[in-house]
Parts: structure tokens; sequence; C-alpha cells
């Protein structure tokens, strides 16, 4: 019996960076839903009920701490593990990252080895 795909969803505006995020996931041999702007991203990931979401936090709408804190909210949503990425590198960022509810906070330029390690520990944290 093979067991379901995992999902990933990407929320990057950049789309170089998330196109290569989705392809980092799909190697890993997750099914990738990416998306370009956070204004329709809580309404995909309601949808998709994925296994995690990798979420850039300065996009040109809604800031990824604001789509963190609706999730947050959201009795369906609230468990989703979600991954912050940012250029935001200070202490204080990750530490508003990380209080704000992200399971994980990477900065750019992230790492093939760091994402994949960080969304692989929380899917096995999720399978427990």
């Amino acid at each position: 019996m093979t067991t379901p795909q995992k999902t990933v969803v990407i929320v990057e505006d950049e789309p170089d960076a998330a196109e290569m995020f989705a392809e980092m996931m799909r190697v890993s041999g997750y099914r990738v839903v990416k998306i370009f702007s956070s204004t329709p991203a809580i309404g995909i990931i309601t949808t998709e009920a994925p296994d995690v979401v990798i979420l850039d936090v300065m996009m040109p709408d809604i800031s990824g701490l604001e789509v963190l804190s609706i999730m947050r909210e959201d009795q369906k949503l609230k468990d989703i593990p979600v991954i912050l990425v940012s250029a935001k590198s200070m202490p204080s960022d990750i530490k508003m990252g990380l209080d704000a509810g992200a399971s994980n906070y990477l900065t750019k330029p992230v790492s093939f080895l760091d994402l994949k390690k960080a969304v692989d520990e929380l899917v096995s944290e999720r399978d427990l």
C-alpha cells in the first residue's frame, strides 16, 4: 500500500524563489501548491489542508505574519505547521515569527538541506 503524498503549500511572491522552493520539495517527494499572493492563501490553505506551509514574511499584500495570525485563530488551520522564510534575519525578527506561531523560521537564502530537514521534521511530527 502506498502512502498518500504529503502536500506542501508555498506562499511566496517572488516567482524564482517560489519555484526553487517548489523544486526542492518535489525532489523530496512532496506534492506542491504554489501561491504568489498572500490574499488567496487562507482559502487555498483551507481547501488543500496541507501537511506544511512555507510562508514568506514580506509579501506585497498581506504580510506572512498576518496570514500566520489568521491561521492560528482558525480551528481548521491552527495545527498546520508553518515555516516562515524571510530575508529578515535579526534575532528580533526571528523571535517575532516564532512568537506569532511559526513552527520554524528560516532566513533567505534558504539551503535545500535546511528546508528539506525542516519540512521532513514537521511532517513526521504530525504523523506521530
